[in-house]
């Protein structure tokens, strides 16, 4: 039973077609790298498997929740799938314990010393246990990433969507948020991730799906894909990006 199921999803701003009937699978432990260029639909599709997006067209199906059938619970789909996206989106009056326990006492009902004691480990995951006590404002971009990531793990999730993470840091810090990324992979976390770190994809993603015009246009084991594109397309973005 695949973990995320789509089926000739299709979604629309407005007369605009963004996701032009999109169907696949992502099985449990898989790691897919979405890439493409910028408009081909790539964060639509993210934001559509997390409900953040209504769909115009075609079912959803996220760890047995049919995210599209009326009156879904969107709640319970958010307490499955974490999400962390380019702008960290942390609270700047809250310290990194505070960020990371917030979800889990609210969403989870844990008492305080419960998400204390998961906040903690979840911090220490992403390599940050002497910034517990530290604020969004005293970190650098890359640390407050990782905080976003700790954040989304303390609600222990079963998939983690990843959207362009790394695109607003210095390259200098980009590297040590895909480390923590190598790590939830080594622990067989369940992660779809749209990146332009075509290395990372390469050699840590199972699978590349390449995105192109609101279609699934690619979609193979990822260093075969990444090293021998079938198309045209694929073969045009991966100059532009390698260059």
């Amino acid at each position: 039973m695949s973990l995320v199921k789509l089926e000739n999803v299709v979604k629309r701003f407005g007369a605009l077609e963004v996701l032009k009937g999109i169907s696949m699978t992502v099985e449990k432990g898989e790691i897919v790298a979405v890439i493409g260029r910028s408009g081909s639909g790539k964060s639509t599709l993210l934001r559509c498997i997390n409900a953040l997006e209504p769909v115009q067209g075609g079912s959803i199906v996220v760890d047995g929740i049919e995210v599209t059938a009326e009156g879904a619970d969107h709640n319970q789909l958010r307490a499955r799938v974490g999400m962390v996206f380019q702008s960290y989106n942390l609270f700047p009056h809250l310290n990194v314990e505070r960020n990371v326990k917030l979800a889990p006492k609210l969403v989870r009902r844990q008492s305080d010393a419960q998400a204390s004691e998961l906040a903690r480990r979840m911090v220490a995951k992403v390599g940050l246990a002497d910034k517990l006590l530290a604020y969004p404002d005293e970190l650098s971009g890359g640390q407050q990433q990782r905080v976003a990531i700790a954040r989304s793990l303390a609600m222990q999730p079963t998939i983690m969507l990843f959207d362009e993470i790394t695109s607003a840091l210095d390259p200098e810090l980009v590297g040590e948020v895909l480390k923590v990324l190598e790590g939830l992979a080594d622990e067989g976390m369940t992660m779809m991730l749209v990146t332009h770190e075509m290395n990372f994809a390469k050699n840590v993603a199972n699978r590349v799906i390449f995105m192109h015009e609101g279609r699934i246009h690619e979609d193979g084991p990822a260093r075969e894909t990444l090293l021998a594109p079938k198309t045209p397309e694929l073969r045009s973005f991966l100059a532009a990006v390698l260059h």
